[in-house]
């Protein structure tokens, strides 16, 4: 698996080499456009080599001087798409949970088909609203927000409803997950009471890797959300992380397949959680 930054690094390489064919086909060297522009030289090299990310008036003047104003526009726009693939969360969550919470609804709404891996947590869409609320606190508290976590947790709980439509779900959870105390011993029960509920939707298909599985070949890795074929979601310590080059995309798919295929379902999976609850009592 590839780095967390890698994507956000690829992405300005890429655009930088979009500004090298731009100031080639002008005819100018890099010490020639940095005269027009007023610049020193290396800006020019790091905005090439995707080491330094080139502001919005940086990408005008760019375009402007090598005589190519006409794509100034694409490359602004393609400059903020890479501010966005990796956002912090104390810019994503500085109006609060629900504005964070309803800035992903248009991606859940036009995808068909979810993956998700997660080796902590009940994911989103089969989550209790006791659960939801219990996970909305403790980022709320630990992370100094304002309070607006039954606002995020409406939100959040009206999301789920793309449950009971034509989207699918697979879900890949690591049994341990099953385990970890979010808001108290009887609010997990009732979670897994509905994760075993979940399972039993049409749309919604539930794997467990047991913790006896032989992880030789494919250990544990950051939980993960992958959307159709063309974006992922991975949740860092400090960060938000939104995956769309086509090569790691595949790579997470790959691994999504892999660990499907360590997974246990159906009757075998329901006694994973029914075993879980227990353990709980």
């Amino acid at each position: 698996m590839t780095s967390p930054s890698s994507s956000v690094q690829e992405a300005r390489r890429t655009l930088g080499q979009r500004l090298r064919e731009i100031r080639n086909d002008a005819g100018l060297t890099k010490r020639a456009l940095a005269a027009l522009l007023g610049w020193h030289e290396s800006k020019c090299s790091r905005f090439e080599s995707g080491t330094r990310a080139p502001s919005e008036a940086d990408l005008r003047g760019w375009a402007s001087a090598c005589g190519a104003a006409d794509t100034a526009e694409d490359l602004v726009s393609t400059a903020r798409g890479i501010d966005g693939m990796y956002v912090d969360w104390r810019k994503m969550e500085r109006s609060g949970l629900k504005q964070a919470q309803e800035s992903v609804l248009p991606l859940w709404e036009r995808t068909e088909r979810f993956r998700i891996y997660s080796h902590a947590l009940v994911p989103g869409p089969v989550q209790t609203a006791s659960y939801i609320n219990a996970l909305l606190t403790s980022i709320q508290s630990r992370r100094g927000l304002i309070n607006d976590v039954p606002e995020a947790v409406k939100v959040r709980v009206d999301k789920q409803e793309i449950v009971y439509g034509s989207h699918r779900f697979a879900i890949l959870l690591e049994e341990s997950a099953l385990r970890k105390r979010i808001g108290g011993t009887e609010m997990l029960v009732g979670q897994l009471g509905y994760l075993l509920s979940a399972a039993a939707l049409p749309s919604v298909s539930i794997g467990i890797i047991p913790e006896d599985a032989d992880r030789s070949a494919l250990w544990p890795c950051e939980g993960f959300f992958l959307f159709d074929d063309h974006t992922v979601q991975v949740e860092l310590v400090s960060a938000h992380l939104t995956i769309t080059q086509k090569h790691e995309i595949a790579l997470y798919a790959q691994t999504f397949t892999d660990l499907a295929e360590l997974a246990v379902y159906g009757v075998k999976a329901r006694e994973l959680i029914t075993a879980a609850i227990a353990s709980l009592r």
